[in-house]
């Protein structure tokens, strides 16, 4: 397996550095449904659903009620293809290799017809040796997506348990590897989509090879001692690395030179010495600097083959000491103990290609905007970007990484565990790097959904069955992630609280829903301050701009039922009526009035909120909204529309994170 890292790496490597080399395959795919015979243009990284609207053969399934009526486009088998032209050069490198970023999700690769890898990982990276499968010339790749559907079912089946799936009626979510949110859920319609999600190389390389690098850092008061620990996936003989020499440099400086010894026991690990004393802060709290590492294997012709990554001089601790109260939950950062105030995130598009890497630094730009100093990444979305966590280091976003599990998992089937395992590693690797992750949490709401929602009555969870599934859940979420995660701050499942109850106001993290889910006033935030409220919110509509773009206007009235369907919510639009009559003294009979009055009520209960949160310092330490956007158009908790126009709460979620973050400076 290839380190995330290692590929980011090739990835900042200049086109003169001719041993290793990352040509992307973007053009000249085509896909099919199998079963027909006519080829049609494909956009990679892409998705089939997309694909099929650019061919004029769906309609959008964001307009009226057209979700509907592209249910089937999961069900059927597509095919992708491309051809590769190599040239004799490139047969003779010392790797070849086809790099997959990510397919969505269930795929067969073939290579000139011949089977080279089955793939079961949307958040995997996948590699695909060529050598003795190409020829000089046009070489022949295709892809062929299955449905992830009966795909899980097998899955289900083989593991002998029906697992909840409250948002997935076929119940097949638990058992596929693929972002949950796709299955539907309470802000986003069902779409299930496949294909070549991200990018995909061609890796050529010669010499020494790529390879990667372990980082370890010891304080010595203000000065940092790194020690650097290279790692092929297949080590350089003694005859390719006669004459070679490691360079290290630090922000661009050649800080050390070592020639290459021969002994490999010498060549195991390089050690230097910088300075530590400009550290890397959360938004408000300090400066954000990040320095830049990077180790080149250095010959005769100049740089054979690089690695590089961002450093950023923080500590972060999650401390969860007992006190007086209960148990705190708090991030210390650099030994401060730093309230946190910030939003959960949701993809940006159900059709995540679409969006692109942009959408993603974009939603750093609303939180920095926001005064946000942290963002929790929700379970059921997919792993961000880099390009969205260079921005975190940069803006000063704490990233509390939720790991993509948001239905329990069958932990005891070894299929599923090991891809599993392999796609958190992948993902460790690649998001620990980064000065601004400050946590990695296991699921989201699984431990008190087990314990509170009657799941076990529901689907028929027993004696054996009952045993066999929260055993495996424990071992997996509560032992196997923790050390997977290692050293970074880790929780098994957030909240660690159930809300309803005086116990859970007392300790660990808390998702306050009893605005919105239980109907109850905005005055009840008050009563309601966990150690650290790591959800609450409520719904809001978009502007009617936003709307009419995705609903004929004959639609566009109270009552319609396009409105209606565009609500996700079992609570209806009733919650969002009864607090504009009770918070606001209005009964809206236009849209226009209704919409308006939507967003106004929803800033109103965060600023109730986060000010309940704020005046409950130092108990309470943190306050993360719940939603900051959202991946369709529709009514939702998120402060932003789809597409990123703030709503009349961003302004209100501003206004009063900046004011805590003056309060903060003064302490």
């Amino acid at each position: 397996m290839r380190t995330w890292m290692g590929l980011i790496a090739f990835l900042a490597m200049a086109a003169g550095h001719a041993q290793v080399s990352l040509r992307p395959l973007k053009d000249s795919w085509q896909f099919r449904q199998v079963g027909t015979k006519e080829w049609h243009p494909a956009k990679v990284p892409g998705v089939v659903h997309t694909d099929l609207m650019a061919a004029g053969l769906i309609p959008d399934p964001y307009r009226n009620f057209n979700v509907d009526s592209v249910q089937w486009v999961h069900e059927r088998t597509w095919i992708y293809r491309t051809s590769i032209q190599l040239t004799r050069a490139d047969l003779n490198a010392r790797q070849l290799d086809l790099i997959f970023e990510g397919l969505d999700t269930y795929a067969d690769i073939t290579v000139n017809g011949s089977m080279v890898l089955r793939t079961d990982n949307m958040f995997r990276l996948w590699e695909v040796p060529l050598k003795g499968l190409v020829h000089e010339g046009s070489n022949a790749v295709e892809v062929t997506f299955h449905d992830p559907v009966s795909k899980g079912a097998e899955a289900r089946a083989r593991y002998g348990i029906t697992l909840p799936a409250d948002s997935d009626p076929s119940g097949a979510a638990p058992f596929v590897r693929k972002a949950a949110y796709q299955f539907g859920w309470d802000f986003a319609p069902r779409l299930l989509t496949c294909g070549i999600w991200r990018p995909v190389w061609l890796r050529v390389a010669e010499g020494v090879g790529p390879f990667s690098v372990k980082v370890q850092e010891r304080w010595l008061e203000e000065q940092v001692e790194l020690t650097l620990t290279p790692h092929w996936e297949e080590a350089p003989s003694a005859e390719r690395t006669r004459a070679l020499a490691w360079s290290v440099r630090w922000n661009g400086q050649e800080v050390k030179r070592v020639p290459w010894s021969r002994n490999a026991e010498k060549n195991k690990s390089i050690t230097i010495r910088v300075d530590g004393s400009d550290k890397w802060w959360p938004k408000g709290a300090g400066t954000q600097t990040v320095h830049r590492l990077e180790v080149d294997v250095v010959g005769p012709g100049g740089v054979l083959s690089h690695w590089e990554r961002p450093i950023g001089f923080r500590s972060v601790v999650l401390d969860r000491t007992k006190d007086s109260v209960g148990e705190a939950f708090r991030f210390l950062v650099n030994g401060r103990p730093i309230f946190m105030r910030g939003c959960n995130l949701v993809p940006p598009d159900m059709f995540l290609p679409r969006a692109g890497d942009s959408a993603w630094v974009d939603l750093v730009r609303h939180m920095c905007d926001a005064h946000m100093n942290m963002v929790r990444v929700w379970s059921g979305g997919v792993y961000p970007p880099e390009a969205f966590f260079h921005a975190c280091d940069t803006a000063g976003i704490l990233v509390w990484q939720d790991l993509m599990f948001g239905y329990m998992v069958p932990a005891g089937d070894s299929t599923f565990l090991s891809t599993a395992l392999v796609e958190v590693a992948e993902q460790v690797d690649r998001i620990s790097a980064h000065p601004s992750l400050a946590l990695f949490c296991g699921n989201n709401e699984l431990d008190v959904a087990w314990s509170n929602w009657g799941w076990q009555d529901r689907y028929g969870l027993h004696g054996a069955d009952s045993t066999k599934a929260w055993t495996d859940h424990l071992r997996f979420f509560h032992q196997t992630l923790r050390e997977a995660t290692a050293p970074v701050p880790y929780t098994p499942t957030s909240p660690l609280s159930n809300w309803g109850n005086a116990a859970g106001l007392r300790s660990g993290d808390l998702h306050y829903w009893g605005v919105w889910h239980a109907d109850s006033t905005f005055d009840s935030f008050a009563g309601n301050v966990g150690r650290f409220v790591s959800e609450y919110g409520f719904q809001s509509y978009p502007d009617s701009i936003s709307l009419a773009k995705y609903i004929d206007p004959g639609q566009l009235h109270l009552g319609s039922l396009a409105l209606a369907f565009r609500q996700r919510s079992y609570r209806t639009d009733r919650p969002i009526r009864e607090r504009i009559k009770g918070e606001l003294g209005l009964e809206p009979t236009t849209l226009g009035a209704f919409l308006n009055a939507s967003q106004e009520v929803q800033a109103l209960a965060y600023a109730h909120a986060i000010a309940a949160h704020a005046a409950a310092r130092p108990r309470c330490m943190g306050t993360l909204l719940w939603q900051l956007n959202e991946p369709w158009p529709g009514p939702s908790w998120s402060v932003l529309g789809y597409g990123g126009h703030r709503k009349t709460a961003f302004e209100v979620v501003r206004n009063a994170y900046l004011g805590i973050q003056r309060t903060e400076q003064t302490r």
